[in-house]
């Protein structure tokens, strides 16, 4: 966003919400990284939101490192995306293998003391719910990241 409005040859063209928009997440990404304090956060935000012109917002983020910003924004997204996606092979994982032990503690006692009734399917299916309750989401989020790519 800035590298249009900065290169823009008319700063004097009006801006609509989706500009402003851009620029006071800019802005905001520049206070968590540290390159601004809360009262420049606040005095620059205040001002994206009234500005008028491309011009007024270009001079809004001008003096902030935007492409080191966007950057590490990019990086972090991709870290939680990765990070989801570990959490979901783990829960997995620990779901397979709790599952398998009750299947043996089902199958010994079925040998030796004749239970016949089936009962790790009640955990293994409530489980399996909690599992793909928490792979789908996971699962759309990086479909729609692809996409957006």
């Amino acid at each position: 966003m800035s590298s249009r409005l900065a290169k823009s040859p008319d700063s004097a063209v009006r801006v609509g919400d989706v500009e402003r928009s851009r620029a006071a997440d800019q802005i905001g990404a520049a206070l968590t990284q540290g390159y601004l304090d809360m009262a420049e956060y606040e005095t620059r935000l205040a001002r994206a939101f009234e500005a008028q012109t491309v011009g007024a917002l270009a001079e809004l983020v001008a003096d902030l490192p935007v492409t080191r910003i966007e950057r590490r924004g990019a990086r972090r997204r991709a870290q939680r995306g990765a990070g989801a996606r570990r959490g979901v092979r783990i829960h997995l994982g620990v779901y397979l293998a709790v599952s398998a032990v009750m299947i043996a503690i089902w199958l010994l006692t079925a040998v030796f003391a004749g239970a016949g009734y089936f009962w790790p399917v009640w955990p293994i299916l409530g489980w399996g719910i909690g599992v793909i309750a928490h792979a789908v989401p996971v699962g759309a989020s990086a479909r729609r990241t692809r996409r957006r790519n």
